[in-house]
This record gives structure tokens, sequence and C-alpha cells, in this order.
């Protein structure tokens, strides 16, 4: 139900028939091709008539299933949020609905199977608005089995008691062995609770989200399943994030010609107003700008950044204050800082390919891709170790360095002391630019692709089948 396009097509690798459900939102179903009904529902969880399609998704390269339901996802807004910014109030019918249709195809409650022409072994459901599948399908005592995973237990999708008769579940499932959750229904906590096996996208969060710290309210019940829980962690997409072929670069590059990755500097530094020179180290910064992803720490390390002799490039928006601050050091230092708010795909790419290091600071992060991407783009990853930046990231000590693995720079505390001594670090070794093309090749080469996690999936799904 998640997981982008390049997951189903690496685990068809592996022999299996991996397909797609997704809910009818707007965009979908303009991008919905080849449909076929296979089952209809005259009122949807209260939501009007219904039908689920099955077709293909233009750009995706395997089949799907949509929920087409307008009284449930024909709306302004993005998914989750209405145009004024609040969650929909239906939100529990309209992925209790999406939980719904994953165990019709499964064939909950009678045994046929909505589409008679497939019928899944195993339903993979991710994150809350899949927690329902799998109570669905062990509720009714189908054979399918499940697997969820947690892509942030941040997010829960915790509804009040009284929306538990809504939901179709039997009663006795109300309860701290079943969908119970503070008092009300958890879809994620009911999804961890039901399923097989779960997954979450990293190794290091894996563990982390056992603790408490982490696991913001579920982390006894991680601990109890904790033999059935494992991290794998996310894939890049290297068709689209590949420095041989990506149309936002000047020149194509790779670790075996590097050359244009001077022509994406250069690009970057006179797109954002910069001076155009090889000799200053450009950190880069692509991010959402809040607390959680250490935003705050990197404002208060800029000034020891500049004073490095450092350029920093940052693209961005979230929180007011911490724009308010970046947008002042881009004023304060017109020539080393340079600033834009919002979200501008091609200048995220242009910013992997043409920084020397990518900045990303986080508190926590479950996996995280901007560092995988700044992997294969030659721009070396300054992360904190945490989750998947810790599982992805080679710190450069003289250990790594001398064995030839070191492929970033890692501290540990979330401190700005921390973070500037990281940023330190890495202006020092770019003095010795024969070591900084090592430590580049040695990123660039790299690999934590879909065929990479897929095999893991794969093996997973051969546990929960055995």
């Amino acid at each position: 139900m998640r997981g982008g396009p390049s997951r189903p097509p690496a685990l068809q690798a592996f022999g299996i028939d991996a397909r797609v459900l997704v809910p009818g939102y707007p965009g979908i179903m303009a991008a919905l091709e080849e449909a076929e009904p296979v089952l209809d529902d005259p009122n949807l969880f209260g939501g009007g008539p219904a039908r689920l399609w099955r077709g293909r998704l233009r750009g995706v390269r395997v089949r799907a299933y949509v929920l087409d339901c307008p009284g449930l996802y024909d709306r302004p807004g993005n998914p989750y949020l209405g145009p004024e910014g609040r969650d929909w109030p239906d939100n529990h019918r309209r992925f209790a609905a999406l939980g719904w249709a994953a165990a019709r195809l499964a064939g909950v409650p009678d045994g046929r199977p909505a589409d008679p022409g497939w019928a899944p072994d195993l339903v993979h459901g991710h994150d809350w608005q899949a927690g329902l599948a799998p109570a669905y399908i062990r509720l009714a005592g189908s054979p399918v089995r499940t697997v969820m995973t947690i892509h942030n237990l941040a997010y829960q999708g915790w509804f009040p008691a009284t929306v538990f008769p809504e939901l179709g579940l039997p009663p006795g499932s109300f309860s701290i062995e079943g969908v119970e959750y503070y008092g009300g229904v958890g879809f994620l906590k009911a999804g961890l609770w039901y399923a097989d096996r779960l997954t979450t996208v990293s190794r290091t969060y894996a563990q982390e989200i056992q603790g408490p710290e982490h696991g913001a309210g579920l982390d006894g019940l991680l601990r109890r399943r904790s033999a059935d829980l494992v991290g794998i962690v996310n894939g890049a997409d290297y068709e689209v994030w590949n420095p041989e072929t990506d149309p936002a670069l000047p020149q194509p590059f790779s670790a075996v010609a590097p050359a244009g990755k001077a022509a994406a500097k250069a690009a970057l530094q006179a797109r954002m107003g910069l001076p155009v020179t090889p000799d200053m180290p450009v950190f880069g910064v692509v991010s959402r700008l809040t607390g959680h992803k250490g935003l705050d720490l990197l404002l208060g390390a800029v000034q020891g950044l500049v004073d490095r002799g450092a350029q920093l490039v940052l693209l961005g928006s979230g929180d007011r204050d911490l724009e308010d601050g970046f947008e002042l050091a881009a004023r304060t230092w017109p020539r080393r800082v340079a600033v834009r708010l919002g979200y501008d795909e091609t200048l995220s790419h242009l910013i992997e390919g043409g920084s020397d290091v990518i900045v990303v600071p986080s508190r926590s992060e479950p996996c995280g891709l901007t560092q995988i991407y700044a992997l294969r783009y030659g721009a070396l990853p300054l992360v904190r170790r945490t989750g998947g930046l810790a599982d992805t990231v080679v710190d450069a000590d003289p250990g790594t360095i001398a064995a030839g693995t070191a492929t970033g720079f890692v501290f540990e505390e979330a401190t700005v002391e921390a973070l500037s001594a990281a940023i330190d670090r890495a202006c020092a070794l770019w003095q010795d630019r024969d070591l900084w093309s090592r430590l580049q090749r040695t990123a660039m080469a790299a690999e934590f692709g879909w065929p990479e996690a897929a095999a893991e999936y794969a093996a997973v799904y051969r546990g929960v089948m055995a």
C-alpha cells in the first residue's frame, strides 16, 4: 500500500507477483488505465457507492487495485488534511475502508477473493493508514499472512473510542490485546498487534523504537514482538536519482567519470547567487525546517561554518522561526549562505549533485533518503548517528579512512557543539583533495537500491509463509 513505484518491480525479480492497493484520490483516478471493475459496494463505510478497480497506474510497472469511492477520497486538500490544514473528521472510515478492501482481496469474510482472477497469499501494509488490514484478516480467521511496516512511529492513527462501532470489527477486539490504545482505537497499534511479521525502515530504528525515547508509547508492544521485528533499509530509486542520467545536472558524472561534479557545483553556486569558486566546500541542505530534523542545530552552527571558509545552500520550508533565521543568515553572509524557501524538485537534484557535503542533522530519522541520494551524487553526508542515518553513512575516522570504507561524517549528540565539530572535521579533510576524491568514490559505490532491499523483504515473506 506504500513504498514507491520501485518496490513492487524489484520484488517481481524474486518471483513475487506484487500488486499495489491505493485509495482513489483524484490524481490516482486520473492515472488509472486499463481499468476493470472487480468489486462494488453500495455504501462503503458510509462514504456512498464504491468500486474496486483492477488496472495500471501510469508510470508504475505493476498491476494496481484502486479503491474508487468519491465520498471518501474525491476531495480537495492532501490525502489526510482538508484545505484548512486539519485532519478530515472521517479519516477513521476512509482508512478503515482501505484496510477492508485489502481484506476483501484476501478473501474476507467468506473465503472468496474480491478479484476472482487473483488472490494474495500475503498482504503487506504500510503505516497507520493500512493498520486495520491485518486486524480484519486475522479476526476473520483467514489463512492469508500479513506483514506491517512502520515508516515513522510518531504517526499512529489514533481515534476516540466512539468511532469503534463504525469500523466493522468484532466487539471483543476493543481491548488492550487488540485495537484499543490509550482508551481509543489505534490503527497502527492494531497492525502491530495482528500482523504476522513487522518491519521498519532501518536496522537501528528497529532497535530504537523498542525503547521509550523513540517508542512513542508503543515500545512495550514492540519489545514483546521483538522476535518478529526486522529493520530493512529503504531503497533509493536509482532510475530517478542517478548523476549519470539526471537532467537537472549540467553534465553527467559518475565515480569513474567525475568531471561533471565540478560543473554541477558551479551551476549550483551560480543559481544560488554565490561566488562561483571550486575552492570553497559547499554544504547543502534539502529538508523540512523543523527541530525534529535538527535544523535549529544547523542554524546555531552557521557562523562557524562560514568562519571555516565554507558556503551553505539550503532548500526547504517549515517552522517560521527557522525560515526567518536562515533568511537572516543569508542576508548576514550573502556570499556564503543562500536560502530558497519552498519545494523545488529540480533544485533539490542540483543541490545533491553540486554540493560537496549534504547535512542531515536529524534528532531522529527512521531511514532517510537524502543521505542515500547524496552518496550516489558524491556529496559526502554529514549526519547524526540515529536510525537509518547510522545504517547508511560510515564515519570518516582514521580507521575507516585507512580501510577505505569511510563515506561521510557522523556525530553523536544532538547539540550545536557536536554538529560544529563534525563540520570542522569535514572542512579539515576537504583540504586534502586527493583523500576527499577517494571518499567520494567510496560513497558513490555504496548500494542502497531496491534490489538489495527487495531481497530482504523476499526473505521476510518466505519466513512468514513457512
